[in-house]
């Protein structure tokens, strides 16, 4: 893998326009802040805040109305091809094909890369042995547990090797043991990997233990806190967790977050 570029949010809006009234509706209002390269990023924000649109645009599906996402002098919408295999995603759900096995499912990332049988075969091996799935190659997405096949969808984004790994509201909908052991195997093969990581979520105990930065998205998006965990000390989580709670509800940063 080579080693991942800063991500620049400049200027971000994005506006849709309803079919019906024709009005403006405005998911991204301004957001402008850089993610460094290998920074673990969690982003957490209102449901309807823009966290999806943003994360979108972020792995090019959807283009911007104003402003800009550069990486390395790209934008991932712009430019979506150069950005095969470079940038890799897990979603809430797991989007496994029920019709592959979890060596086939974690293959098919690397088959549309071009990638030989022999490697394909090599790596994805390899990422599902790390996840604990070595005696489950051969099993269908229908004969494995909500939290195995999750880890078949962390695997296929692994197998790619790339510099950033996105994750929107992948763990959320499991149960918490399972939820948890999964974040700490997440962040642990991204800290091990040199990735960048950013994190979509709506919990902020997964926030907070997941990332070594978080921003809060108001509604519409825009940053109301830009939060470095190295400020807080272990003993303040509850303070953070009730200062983070107290910007959702306002929509306005709480004085304590200010460090």
């Amino acid at each position: 893998m080579s080693a991942p570029d800063a991500i620049d949010v400049r200027g971000l809006t994005k506006a849709y326009r309803q079919t019906t009234s024709g009005d403006s509706v405005t998911a991204i209002a301004r957001l402008d802040f850089r993610i460094e390269p290998g920074e673990k990023l969690a982003i957490v924000g209102q449901t309807g805040c823009g966290k999806s649109t943003f994360f979108d645009i972020l792995i090019g599906l959807e283009s911007p109305s104003s402003g800009a996402i550069d990486i390395g002098g790209r934008t991932p919408y712009g430019d979506f091809d150069h950005f095969r295999g470079r940038i890799a995603t897990v979603f809430q759900q797991d989007r496994l094909m029920p019709w592959r096995s979890a060596l086939d499912n974690v293959r098919l990332s690397l088959e549309l890369l071009g990638l030989s049988e022999q490697e394909q075969i090599s790596r994805s091996t390899v990422w599902l042995e790390r996840l604990g799935l070595g005696k489950f190659l051969s099993a269908f997405p229908h004969e494995l547990s909500g939290g195995m096949r999750q880890r078949v969808a962390i695997a296929r984004a692994f197998a790619v090797q790339p510099g950033i790994l996105l994750a929107d509201e992948a763990f959320g909908h499991l149960d918490e043991v399972t939820a948890r052991q999964l974040r700490e195997e997440f962040v642990g093969l991204a800290q091990a990997s040199g990735a960048t990581a950013v994190l979509i979520t709506h919990q902020l105990e997964e926030a907070i233990s997941v990332g070594n930065r978080i921003l809060v998205f108001g509604k519409p998006a825009t940053v109301l806190a830009d939060i470095r965990l190295r400020d807080w000390q272990t003993h303040e989580t509850a303070v953070l967790r009730d200062a983070i709670q107290a910007t959702l509800q306002s929509n306005a940063a709480d004085p304590r977050l200010a460090r």
